[in-house]
């Protein structure tokens, strides 16, 4: 679906947005509760999005399976759903499931994942192609023990061993061969094993899991702090005031340290007075220069980089070559849509991205791309506050991890123009 974006007609000074349930925490919680005995009623704290419907449908559908039936899941555009789902099938016994998905999904790595699995006695088949989906799952009890994992590729891997680690021979010993990527994700895994009565031992670049039962855990509903990143955009860019109504500043989610970064680029995140939700509000303390490593939190560069590019702050970021096997190529399709715009911005090899300051002319309007990336699209939208009637293609997306982010653009006086609709 292709849009055209324009921006509200009048500053926006006071807007409160309630953000979706945070899809990290929710995909976790739904895996640990179908490995719990008898869990906790967590419906209201599970975030309404693609990645938590797939994982759902496929956790109903083997509970409904007849013993030993042979199972066929569609994985969809999930990495989460088919990282988590695969060890969650490997230590089910009896299970019998082939887990597929669209073409770009079974093109991202699994093999890290796989063959930790199989040294702790799983039983994976890739019928199309070894280290990638689709893959052939038969469960049974793991053996566990002591592994040297790969940490470099995605702490999904990590997160998806460690929460099926408890019902393992002799638990489970994890040992990084570098600093994990993304490790407040895999501090999150922990955390919320932790509350369920799971004992975990966690040295710099290793962690054992101590065999275990879960127990029922309440999970409270919190708002992402990810998806928050594309309103502190909104913010930086159009000097709007917003309240993120459902925020919390105690949390598990490593992507809180996104109040951290933006203030760098012009926008006070506060704790509500009430201490319910996170007050944004624009500032004209800008630094001049932006330089981070977002090894820990990569998933907060398209904001970034969009949100610099736009308002004229250079900046390199490191630690990325995780985006390089996301839903696309992010530091590619960062680059490339900020080229559209006059902006020089570059690759860094495969772990970064930088912008001297520098553009060259644009002779058209432009038609963004999302490039079928739900992080793209909304990281995009706030080019309309420079280009309004701004074209963007793959608007779609969005129903990832967002799906009300457009509907909460036009309450705000955003007008979206729906100009084409594509085939998915």
């Amino acid at each position: 679906m292709t849009i055209n974006l324009f921006p509200p007609e009048e500053l926006i000074e006071d807007a409160a947005i309630a953000l979706p349930l945070s899809k990290s925490l929710s995909t976790r919680t739904l895996i640990l509760d179908a490995l719990t005995e008898h869990p906790e009623n967590n419906d209201g704290s599970i975030a309404a999005c693609d990645d938590t419907a797939v994982i759902t449908a496929a956790l109903e559908a083997y509970a409904k399976a007849k013993p030993g039936e042979a199972l066929t899941l569609d994985m969809q555009a999930s990495g989460a759903a088919l990282r988590f789902l695969t060890a969650f099938f490997a230590a089910q016994e009896g299970a019998d499931v082939t887990l597929r998905g669209i073409a770009r999904l079974c093109e991202r790595p699994m093999g890290v994942l796989i063959d930790a699995l199989r040294a702790c006695g799983a039983d994976i088949e890739c019928p199309e192609g070894e280290g990638h989906a689709p893959l052939h799952i038969r469960g049974h009890r793991l053996a566990g023990g002591d592994l040297n994992i790969d940490a470099s590729v995605s702490s999904q891997f990590i997160s998806a061993l460690l929460m099926v680690a408890p019902a393992m021979d002799g638990g489970l010993t994890l040992r990084f061969d570098s600093e994990p990527v993304s490790l407040p994700y895999i501090l999150m895994t922990v955390g919320l094993m932790e509350r369920r009565g799971i004992s975990i031992d966690r040295e710099p670049l290793s962690v054992t899991v101590h065999p275990g039962l879960y127990l029922p855990y309440a999970q409270a509903p919190e708002g992402d702090w990810s998806a928050a990143a594309f309103w502190m955009e909104i913010t930086a860019v159009s000097a709007g005031w917003y309240t993120m109504t459902n925020l919390k500043a105690d949390t598990l989610q490593g992507d809180s340290h996104a109040a951290e970064f933006f203030e760098r680029l012009g926008v006070n995140c506060t704790e509500a007075e009430d201490g319910q939700g996170i007050e944004l509000a624009p500032s004209p303390e800008v630094f001049g220069r932006l330089d981070l490593d977002l090894t820990d939190y990569p998933d907060l560069a398209p904001a970034l980089v969009v949100t610099a590019s736009l308002i004229g702050v250079p900046f390199k970021l490191t630690g990325l070559h995780s985006l390089v096997v996301k839903e696309c190529n992010r530091l590619e399709a960062l680059a490339e849509e900020m080229q559209k715009l006059g902006r020089n911005v570059t690759t860094i090899r495969d772990f970064g991205l930088e912008w001297d300051g520098t553009g060259h002319p644009v002779t058209e309007m432009p038609v963004m791309d999302a490039h079928g990336d739900h992080r793209m699209a909304m990281a995009l939208a706030p080019v309309c506050y420079f280009a309004p009637g701004i074209a963007l293609s793959g608007a779609e997306t969005v129903s990832k991890s967002y799906p009300e982010y457009w509907d909460q653009l036009r309450e705000l006086g955003f007008r979206l123009e729906e100009t084409k609709a594509t085939e998915e």
